[in-house]
C-alpha cells in the first residue's frame, strides 16, 4: 500500500509540473533512445546477415583469395597481392578432399544486361559459373526443370539457371524453361528456376544467373580468382575437413612451412562473428555516449528533486507530524525520481523501437523487438533514478518537522 501510494504521489506530482517533468524526462528519453535505436538497428542488420549468410548449405565451408569482410583500401591492396585461386587448384581440392560430401566451384561476373524475345533487364545482373555442386554448397534449390550436370561441364554448353527476378522480368506471361536469353553476345537456353530467396541488406538475391563453369572460362576468360566451397561429410569431421582442404591448398599453391596461409577460409559461423566483432566499436561508441546523455539526464533528475524537496517542504513537515517516518519520506522521493526515470525510458524506448526498425523497412527486413535491450533500458532507468534520487530522499527526510511546518 505504502509503494502504491508513494508511486500515485509521483505521477501527481508528473502531472502538477508537466512542463518541467516534460523537460527532466528528455534527457533520459534520448540517452534511452539512442542506446535502443542502435541497438534495434544492429539486430535488424545481424538478423538479416544471418538469414542471408545461410546460402551455405550445413557445416559448409568456402575459401577465397579475398577475407569476407574487408576494412578500407589498405586491406584490399595487402590481398591484392596474392597469388589467385585458379581451376587447378579448385579441381585439386575436389580430387583429393577425403572428408568432403561436396566441393563446389564457382566464379562471378557482374553489372550484365541479360535479354529475350520479350524483354530486357537493367545492368545490374550477376552470372556466375558454377559446377554441379555449387548449386548444392551454394543452397540454392532448383524450384523447376534442372540444375547443373557434368554433361554440361564437359562440353561447355549453352544452358542457363535462372533467379526469380530475372524470371519476372523477361518472362512475365511465359514459362521460362525451354526459353532463349541472351547476354554479352551469346544465346542460352533456360533448363532450370531457382527458388525464390529474397533479399538481403536491401538487395536482390534472386537476380543472377547461372551457367556450367566452363562455359563461364569461355565466355569471360580462365585468368581469374575462383571461389571453392566445401561441405564436410558431417559435422563431427567438419574442422578436420578444414585442415584436410588448409592442408591441400597450401601444398598447391606452395605456401613455405611456418608462413600464414595465402588464402582464406570463411563459414556462416565465423562471418556472423566477424560482423559482431566489427559493429562492437560501434556499439561500444553509442553505449559511451548514451552513458554521458543519462549521467546528465540523472543531474537533472537530481535537480528537479531537490527542487521539488524545497517546494513540497510544508507537506514533508505535515506527513512527518502525522507519523511519517524517514524511511517512508525516503521511499517517497526515491520512487517518484525512479517513476520520471522510467517514464522518460519507456519513451526513449519506444522512439528507438520505432527508429530502429525505420531502417528494417528501407531494406524490406522483418523488423525486430530486442526485448533483452529494452529490459536493460528500464534497469538502467531504475538505478539513475535510485542514484540521483537518494540524496534529495535523504534530505527531505531528514527535515526537521517543525521547521518543515514553519516554511513559507
Amino acid at each position: 500500500m505504502q509503494i502504491k501510494e508513494s508511486i500515485l504521489m509521483a505521477l501527481a506530482a508528473v502531472r502538477a509540473n508537466k512542463l518541467r517533468s516534460i523537460l527532466t524526462l528528455l534527457g533520459i528519453a534520448i540517452g534511452v533512445f539512442s542506446i535502443i535505436a542502435v541497438m534495434t538497428s544492429m539486430r535488424v542488420m545481424q538478423n538479416s546477415i544471418e538469414s542471408g549468410l545461410t546460402v551455405l548449405g550445413a557445416h559448409t565451408f568456402q575459401i577465397q583469395k579475398f577475407p569476407a569482410i574487408q576494412m578500407g583500401p589498405t586491406d584490399w591492396r595487402k590481398y591484392r597481392q596474392r597469388k589467385d585461386i585458379d581451376y587447378q587448384q579448385a579441381l585439386l581440392v575436389q580430387e583429393r578432399s577425403r572428408l568432403a560430401s561436396a566441393v563446389g566451384i564457382e566464379a562471378w561476373a557482374g553489372g550484365r544486361i541479360v535479354s529475350s524475345a520479350h524483354a530486357q533487364t537493367n545492368p545490374n545482373v550477376s552470372i556466375t559459373g558454377q559446377n554441379p555442386d555449387g548449386l548444392f554448397t551454394n543452397n540454392w534449390n532448383v524450384a523447376e526443370g534442372r540444375g547443373i550436370v557434368e554433361q554440361d561441364i564437359d562440353f561447355a554448353l549453352n544452358v542457363a539457371i535462372i533467379g526469380k527476378n530475372v524470371a519476372d522480368r523477361l518472362f512475365p506471361y511465359s514459362y521460362p524453361i525451354g526459353q532463349e536469353i541472351r547476354f554479352d553476345g551469346e544465346r542460352f537456353t533456360v533448363v532450370g528456376l531457382f527458388e525464390e530467396r529474397g533479399g538481403m541488406l536491401g538487395g536482390n538475391q534472386d537476380n543472377f544467373i547461372a551457367i556450367p563453369i566452363t562455359t563461364f572460362f569461355t565466355l569471360y576468360g580462365k585468368e581469374r580468382t575462383l571461389g571453392v566451397m566445401v561441405q564436410a561429410r558431417n559435422a563431427e569431421v567438419y574442422y578436420e575437413a578444414i585442415e584436410e582442404v588448409r592442408g591441400i591448398l597450401r601444398v598447391a599453391r606452395r605456401v613455405p612451412p611456418g608462413a600464414p596461409d595465402d588464402f582464406e577460409i570463411f563459414s556462416n559461423d565465423t562471418l556472423i562473428e566477424e560482423f559482431n566483432r566489427l559493429t562492437f566499436l560501434i556499439r561500444a561508441g553509442i553505449g559511451f555516449i548514451s552513458f554521458i546523455a543519462l549521467l546528465a539526464a540523472g543531474v537533472g533528475i537530481m535537480n528537479i528533486m531537490l527542487v521539488s524537496v524545497t517546494e513540497r517542504t510544508r507537506e514533508i513537515g505535515i506527513r512527518k507530524a502525522v507519523g511519517a517516518r524517514k524511511k517512508n519520506i525516503m521511499s517517497q522521493f526515491v520512487l517518484e525520481a525512479i517513476v520520471l526515470c522510467q517514464i522518460g525510458g519507456l519513451a526513449g524506448i519506444a522512439l528507438g523501437l520505432i527508429g530502429g526498425n525505420v531502417l528494417a523497412i528501407m531494406l524490406s527486413i522483418p523488423p525486430v523487438f530486442p526485448y533483452d535491450w529494452a529490459l536493460i533500458g528500464l534497469l538502467i532507468c531504475s538505478v539513475v533514478g535510485i542514484v540521483f534520487g537518494v540524496y534529495p530522499a535523504w534530505k527531505a527526510a531528514n527535515l526537521d518537522p517543525i521547521d518543515a511546518l514553519r516554511y513559507e
